[in-house]
């Protein structure tokens, strides 16, 4: 990863992070953060906090690497607790805490399936139990896998893409909303997918779509109740998700496409969440914040 000059906060954005070709080393889903080459940033060096998000309580899903590592840093660093909800990958849940209790918060970790209705409801009571309070809901995990045919795709895991990555935003706002005061905010993140679907992403694309719809209904469903609903539309972001679920060639080049000519890092996202958790957002409902790398969304 090409080091960032912390003395120069003026960078061409082309060339502040590693570009294509990017090495093929290929992992299980969902991947591992320890074996991504070249190492993702999540602002473990760079980001630093202004205090944006001092007593506040937060939920994260996927908090555990890619961008919702990256999350969880920055909302630590700006003053909160957080819950890291994760699938399976223990050791990159750790680590995330660590940095969360280095900046001097708490940390709680809860492993298990969001397509779960019945775990989504302990998530959100794990929450309430250790914080006494959820402030912010940041709806992030999500399942993807790459398929070149139609034929190629199982019924169960399209119905599995849909339940992870939509069903559970439905199962999470329910039960977090009666524990969220005025003030309160969800964010979900969806995707530059939901604009310009690629045509192996069938069931990820399809269900960032509906999350682009699910936010902008629930943000007029919960506005009488001060609670503001937005999102994040990520373009390619180098995540352990992209060589788990991508074929090789695509890894190689991936963000390639885009007019940056390179992958995001999940770093480069956090601004746009610690936005829409704080005050600075406060008329902001409904909204959607590309990050995209240019690849337009209109």
């Amino acid at each position: 990863m090409t080091p960032i000059d912390d003395n120069n906060n003026m960078q061409d954005p082309q060339k502040k992070y590693d570009t294509p070709p990017y090495p093929a080393d290929p992992q299980d889903e969902p991947g591992l953060e320890s074996r991504l080459h070249p190492a993702a940033d999540h602002g473990e060096e760079s980001y630093k906090g202004s205090g944006k998000l001092i007593g506040k309580k937060a939920i994260i899903t996927g908090g555990d690497s890619g961008i919702g590592r990256a999350v969880a840093i920055a909302f630590a660093r700006e003053g909160a607790d957080v819950l890291i909800s994760f699938l399976e990958e223990v050791e990159d849940a750790k680590e995330t805490a660590k940095y969360i209790e280095d900046a001097g918060q708490k940390a709680v970790l809860v492993k298990g399936d969001i397509s779960d209705e019945n775990h989504c409801k302990r998530i959100v009571q794990m929450a309430v139990d250790e914080f006494g309070q959820v402030d912010i809901l940041v709806n992030n995990a999500a399942f993807q896998m790459a398929r070149e045919s139609l034929e190629e795709i199982p019924s169960d895991e399209w119905d599995y893409t849909f339940k992870t990555n939509i069903h559970a935003m439905f199962y999470l706002c329910k039960a977090a909303k009666p524990h969220m005061k005025p003030g309160s905010t969800i964010i979900n993140t969806t995707s530059v997918n939901a604009y310009n679907p690629k045509p192996i992403l069938l069931a990820y694309a399809a269900t960032k779509g509906a999350i682009q719809n699910f936010t902008s209904s629930l943000a007029q469903l919960l506005a009488e109740d001060g609670i503001r609903v937005n999102c994040v539309a990520p373009g390619p972001i180098w995540t352990p998700l992209i060589p788990a679920t991508m074929p090789e060639d695509k890894v190689k080049e991936f963000g390639k496409s885009t007019p940056m000519k390179r992958a995001g890092q999940p770093v480069e996202l956090s601004a746009s969440y610690v936005l829409l958790a704080s005050e600075g957002s406060s008329y902001m409902t409904g909204a959607t914040i590309q990050v995209t790398g240019g690849t337009p969304t209109i």
